[in-house]
């Protein structure tokens, strides 16, 4: 089977599933195709003159990341990190990010027809992230939009980070 063959097989496996977390309350979902792995809060080295949301920079297994709090990514307040707080490590256009949360829930299958668009009550900042919502039994899963969490000059920018 060819490369291409096998990397579509992949993405069929992958289409449809989330890796959902929290913060506080709300249980949000992020398309399994961008996680490459989720590790425990550690040491976070602060880089100067940086937007409060992006924490600074960690080395994992020698790769230097750069890692963001989605608490204050979506303009909630911070808490202090405890043995709950997982950092995301996602891939998005070739530059690895960690994404910090409050816990991680679990990986779930959506289908198509149980995804809405994001309702259209306001031009509010944080709603851009927004996907879709999930709907999950009696529950709902905010579905965010990986490519959409950081513009071309933010992601850019903290590609850098990385270097």
């Amino acid at each position: 089977m060819t490369a291409e063959g096998l990397l579509k097989i992949e993405e069929d496996t992958q289409k449809g599933k989330f890796l959902t977390f929290n913060l506080a309350k709300e249980v949000y979902g992020l398309e399994i195709k961008y996680v490459t792995e989720i590790i425990g809060i550690q040491s976070i080295t602060e880089v100067p003159e940086l937007p409060d949301y992006i924490k600074g920079i960690i080395n994992l297994r020698g790769k230097i990341i750069p890692v963001i709090d989605v608490r204050l990514r979506f303009r909630k307040p911070f808490i202090e990190y405890n043995d709950r707080t997982c950092i995301i490590v996602v891939e998005l256009q070739d530059t690895l990010i960690g994404l910090i949360v409050d816990g991680v829930s679990e990986v779930i299958a959506i289908a198509d027809e149980h995804i809405e668009p994001p309702p259209n009550f306001s031009r509010d900042y944080y709603n851009k992230y927004i996907k879709g919502i999930g709907k999950v039994g009696n529950e709902i899963k905010m579905l965010l939009d990986c490519e959409r969490i950081f513009n071309d000059n933010e992601l850019e920018g903290i590609s850098g980070l990385g270097e």
